[in-house]
């Protein structure tokens, strides 16, 4: 049971830091894209995994599968469309996550559809890059701050609602830890990341 659940972490390593590198560089880019340089001031506009990966939060991920990674610092004003600006940013990493994710999927149906030769530890490595980028981007689309679900959230919200989302901030840490605790909810975002999983799979089985 050690020997299997030693190999799980040890094949999850690439995907989890996959994941938290191509988000953070997705929030980066889509800034810059949309007119704010402070990404690229301050050194995000990389994939280098230095910038993006945080310690502590790398290790809680592998310790409890809950963790982030340093967020990415953007000023808003700068936008050329402010509301809009903030959307496409939030929305930038969960996309990005996906994206990854199908092309996992992708290159390993091609693969074996050349009849290449697979052993179990490539498989392992190549499932969970695809099945952690998802959880990571639905995850993400939580609507509690500083996630980026609230960011898309609180671009629609009245101003006194916004509000008070955002005061929420102090309390998601804990907010979380107590959700993740609870089996309901758990359950529902296993189901929905793994509706998620199915959905891109049964995509590359229609293009390969």
């Amino acid at each position: 049971m050690f020997g299997s659940d030693l190999m799980w972490f040890i094949a999850g390593i690439p995907g989890i830091l996959i994941a938290m590198v191509v988000h953070e560089y997705s929030h980066a880019r889509a800034a810059v894209a949309m007119g704010d340089m402070t990404p690229r001031l301050m050194g995000r506009l990389t994939l280098n995994p230095k910038a993006h990966i945080d310690p502590i939060g790398l290790l809680t991920l592998f310790l409890v599968h809950f963790g982030w990674a340093k967020p990415v610092m953007i000023n808003p004003r700068n936008f050329r469309d402010m509301r809009k600006g903030e959307v496409l940013v939030a929305l930038a990493g969960p996309a990005s996550n996906l994206v990854v994710a199908f092309l996992a999927i992708l290159f390993f149906a091609v693969y074996a559809r050349l009849g290449l030769p697979v052993s179990q530890g490539f498989h392992m490595v190549i499932e969970l890059i695809a099945l952690i980028n998802v959880n990571f981007a639905v995850f993400n689309m939580i609507p509690l701050p500083p996630l980026d679900g609230s960011r898309v959230l609180l671009a629609f919200l009245p101003g006194r609602w916004a509000y008070e989302l955002m005061r929420l901030e102090r309390y998601t840490f804990i907010i979380l830890i107590l959700l993740i605790m609870v089996g309901p909810f758990t359950r529902i975002l296993g189901a929905v990341c793994w509706a998620v999983y199915s959905t891109l799979a049964s995509i590359v089985l229609l293009l390969v």
